[in-house]
């Protein structure tokens, strides 16, 4: 006798729509960001640094949850094309603070209408139901 196993179901499955959308949602912001020599994950970098022009990798790590394994490769390139700075703290010598240069700013007025771009290829969602699941993301995330 065959046994039923639902929670193995790939429509049972909560991760699963999670990681097809947010793919869907990455491979809708490369049109954009290819042409400026960004990586989505670049893109993110930036989006904090812009705000905050300065962050330790511990900070950037948290804010974008990511890990300094992940990010110190990325940052690395970003420092070799210019973009930003990379200086151990003179406090603590293991914390690596990252600053945007002129280089990086310049970027900001390039990618300014990129969030609307993306935005308007999400239009399956009204308003209501796109604050709503940020909301919901977003609890998940702090949770």
């Amino acid at each position: 006798m065959s046994q039923t196993y639902e929670q193995l179901k790939l429509e049972n499955q909560l991760c699963f729509p999670l990681y097809a959308c947010a793919r869907k949602i990455v491979n809708a912001y490369t049109p954009f960001l290819k042409p400026l020599g960004l990586t989505y994950t670049q893109y993110l970098v930036f989006l904090v640094l812009w705000e905050h022009e300065e962050a330790t990798v511990g900070e950037l790590g948290g804010l974008l949850h990511l890990d300094a394994g992940t990010l110190t490769p990325l940052l690395k390139k970003l420092e070799k094309a210019g973009l930003l700075t990379r200086k151990r703290s003179e406090e603590d010598e293991r914390i690596t603070c990252i600053r945007i240069t002129k280089k990086g700013n310049d970027l900001k007025e390039a990618c300014k209408e990129i969030p609307f771009q993306v935005g308007s290829s999400v239009r399956c969602l009204t308003e209501k139901d796109g604050k709503e699941l940020y909301r919901i993301l977003y609890t998940f995330l702090e949770g």
